[in-house]
């Protein structure tokens, strides 16, 4: 017996000392490549970035995961008591693994295999955060070891409180959600601090099967797992008999999330996240957090949209119907064509039928079947012309656009046409309004910043700056009168002409811009010396490399509209130049500042004090490209362009306005710059793949009513100031034609803006001359 007792105790001893070496080893063995759980401590969740316009507004948002992070201290206890009633109710006890959990698991398991059921599992909190951040999804025994190895050291590590904002932070809760506060919002539209226990019990169902437990898609399902949440509750102690009775009869309702993004700004947000991410990088901006500021005006962005559409869809009606989309009776691929159309929801157009056609119009009804309505002939002139009918045009089954604006309906083509509009203010150079495009859903390029044209004459104020700067004034005569210049031997000598055909003869400076004179341009620009004309067009950021060819003076080169309207700021500005800016501050997602646009600087502001009579003063930082008389010169020009020349379709808004138009060779492109005191506005007109507009489709035509629609809905009297008048410029009376000294009251008599040097080259005894800065306005007299 002794013997028995002897040799059972040394193989127990034996036994225990094989099984504590097994399982050394086993641990040892699958410690060996376990990834470093250290790397929980610097943990960052991926968090969307935002991006607002100039009044907070949210207007775009990048992200790979819908996540939004919150610290344990502002997780509600209800919250808390949720999940670990769901996932793990003695994670406050365990060391990571919880053997009690373990044991009921292995029992409940052996029923599930008699019964054939789903096997449990009994996985910690801690263990989840150890596959979920460490792990990968496989489902083997290797990997649970792994797990369990992971969750004791992760648990000797880092505080319970550590661990659990880790696990609710990253867990995935369906509905692309990551995370308990994005969850809390697209569920219920509420910050998890508003949460009941009946919707954090929801929460917390989800964990296990996010796609079975759906509650959009599965409630009935997902009310059961949230029940069986509950009673954990109660059995926890967390709720009492009475709620949980309350609690289990309470109908799922749920609230989905609604982020109002202004899609009217895609093109500006689409150009704010190409240029974040070549700084930045794709990680920083779809995964970091960041908070970006813009100086988006959304009501300029929104009317810039409206105006840019207008302008479009009535050059293209100007050019007559094209035809149905296709015809539901003769195209049995009819579906699919409609389907290739990426309609902008913007444009809040809709896709009809017509079903019926007489002399008075046409019936339709919409594809969806929700609407059925009729449009008459008179609003179909645009369609029908040259004496056609209806019935030639139109023919039932035909499949086209309708809009519905005041409860009229109206037909819609899609323009072939396309182009482009900005605004910028002219003192900072803040991208206030952009928009690249008729429609961003079908087409991504932008026509503001990525397509280069020829801005023709809309270059010219460019060439005429040079001039005032290098000693012209706007009297000088220039003469307009046929123009060869020799391009070499073997070619044909270049013979530019006016529109028109037509010579003027000897003219003054101000008539060439006024009424864009091709022949006094080139003439100007051969005497000047083309070198000064591109050394300020680079100094403008308009041309970098081109060649030194005449032809660049009638904007032969190509650039982008943010850039020629950019430069014709300066002229409002008083000579400064301006760069386009559409970002004005970016921070991180700990609200740290990692980029401010700096365009301005306080002089004084380091000393000043409340008591001091010296107040700072703001000075910008924008670089001074040529002198205030001639940026003042320039805009009165072009001032002039509105009151008599090719921009006079504005004069009937009778507000300081001043702009120019462009038209390149065979009405290829249309242009229309133009700006206030305040705010310099670009349109561009034109096709994708070049070919003309047709033969009176210039800038005056096709660019400038674009401008006209905007200002007049964007702008308020108000925001109409004077120019800026120099205390070097002298307002004085000249002849309109001549250049020479006239009277106030002869009909073509015009107050012209000289520079103090050019007062000597009037030959009259008497000058009166206004200057004005500021508001203060001073007269003098030249005897």
């Amino acid at each position: 017996m002794l013997k028995f007792l002897n040799f059972s105790i040394k193989f127990l001893i034996i036994f225990i000392l094989t099984c504590l070496l097994f399982v050394f080893s086993t641990l040892w063995y699958f410690s060996i490549g376990l990834p470093d759980y250290k790397k929980l401590s610097n943990y960052q969740p991926p968090i969307s970035s935002r991006v607002y316009s100039n009044d907070g507004k949210l207007i775009a948002e990048y992200a790979l995961e819908k996540r939004l992070f919150i610290p344990y201290e502002s997780i509600p206890d209800k919250v808390i008591n949720s999940f670990l009633s769901a996932e793990d109710k003695n994670f406050f006890n365990h060391p990571g693994v919880d053997a009690k959990g373990i044991l009921r698991a292995f029992i409940k398991n052996l029923k599930n295999i008699s019964g054939n059921k789903r096997l449990e599992g009994a996985s910690t909190i801690t263990q989840q955060v150890a596959k979920n951040f460490l792990l990968t999804n496989e489902v083997s025994f290797k990997r649970k070891i792994k797990e369990a190895i992971l969750a004791f050291r992760i648990e000797r590590a880092y505080s319970k409180e550590r661990i659990l904002e880790l696990y609710l932070n990253q867990i995935y809760l369906g509905q692309g959600t990551y995370g308990i506060a994005a969850a809390s919002l697209e569920y219920f539209d509420k910050s998890v601090k508003d949460l009941t226990y009946v919707e954090t019990a929801l929460l917390a169902a989800l964990p296990k099967a996010p796609s079975k437990y759906d509650p959009y898609r599965y409630p009935d399902v997902a009310k059961f797992r949230r029940n069986l949440v509950i009673k954990n509750l109660e059995d926890n102690g967390y709720i009492n008999k009475k709620q949980l009775k309350i609690f289990k009869q309470t109908k799922i309702t749920l609230k989905r999330r609604k982020i109002e993004i202004i899609n009217e700004a895609n093109s500006y947000t689409e150009e704010v996240r190409r240029s974040i991410k070549e700084k930045y990088g794709f990680k920083k901006l779809y995964s970091e957090g960041l908070s970006i500021r813009t100086p988006l005006n959304i009501d300029y962005q929104t009317n810039a949209l409206e105006s840019l559409r207008k302008g479009l869809e009535l050059y293209d009606r100007r050019h007559g119907w094209r035809g149905a989309i296709t015809n539901k009776l003769q195209d049995s691929n009819w579906q699919k064509k409609i389907e290739d159309f990426k309609i902008d929801p913007t444009l809040n157009w809709e896709i009809a039928e017509i079903t019926n056609i007489d002399d008075n119009g046409f019936k339709f009804k919409t594809i969806k079947g929700l609407i059925e309505n009729n449009i008459s002939t008179q609003s179909l002139k645009w369609a029908i012309r040259n004496k056609q009918t209806i019935f030639d045009k139109f023919k039932v089954g035909d499949i086209i656009f309708v809009s519905n604006t005041n409860n009229k309906w109206s037909l819609k083509q899609y323009p072939k046409v396309n182009g482009g509009i900005v605004a910028i203010d002219v003192y900072t150079g803040d991208v206030k309004a952009l928009v690249g495009g008729f429609n961003f859903k079908s087409s991504e390029f932008n026509r503001v910043t990525q397509a280069k044209r020829q801005p023709g004459s809309a270059f010219k104020p460019i060439v005429y700056a040079a001039a005032l700067e290098n000693g012209y004034s706007p009297n000088s005569i220039v003469l307009d009168a046929p123009f060869v210049e020799s391009q070499g031997v073997g070619l044909k000598d270049w013979k530019p002409e006016n529109y028109g055909k037509k010579f003027y003869g000897p003219s003054t400076l101000r008539k060439g811009i006024e009424y864009s004179r091709n022949l006094m341009t080139v003439r100007i620009a051969k005497t000047l010396g083309l070198d000064k004309i591109l050394k300020l067009s680079n100094e403008l950021d308009i041309y970098e490399d081109i060649p030194e060819l005449l032809s660049v003076s009638l904007g032969a080169a190509e650039t982008s509209l943010i850039s020629l309207t950019a430069a014709y700021g300066s002229f409002a500005n008083g000579g400064k130049k301006i760069k386009p800016n559409l970002i004005t501050r970016i921070q991180d997602r700990r609200g740290k500042t990692i980029f401010n646009i700096k365009n301005k600087e306080c002089l004084g502001c380091d000393k000043f004090l409340s008591q001091s009579e010296k107040y700072p003063k703001i000075k910008d930082s924008n670089n001074r490209i040529f002198s205030e008389e001639t940026a003042y010169q320039m805009t009165s020009i072009l001032e002039g362009a509105v009151k008599r020349g090719t921009a006079k379709k504005l004069r009937d808004l009778k507000v300081p306005v001043a702009g120019k138009t462009g038209t390149t060779n065979n009405n290829y492109d249309a242009w229309f710059i133009g700006f206030t005191s305040n705010l310099v506005i670009g349109v561009y007109v034109g096709f994708d793949n070049p070919r003309t507009l047709g033969k009176y489709e210039t800038g005056s035509k096709a660019a400038l009513p674009i401008f006209k629609d905007f200002i007049q809905n964007s702008l308020y009297k108000e925001d109409f100031k004077e120019f800026k008048i120099p205390n070097g410029i002298f307002l004085t009376s000249l002849n309109y034609d001549t250049g020479i000294k006239s009277t106030i009251g002869n009909k073509n008599t015009i107050i012209e803006a000289l520079k103090g040097k050019d007062i000597n080259n009037i030959n009259n005894n008497k000058l009166i001359s206004i200057g004005s800065y500021d508001k203060l306005i001073k007269y003098r007299q030249f005897y």
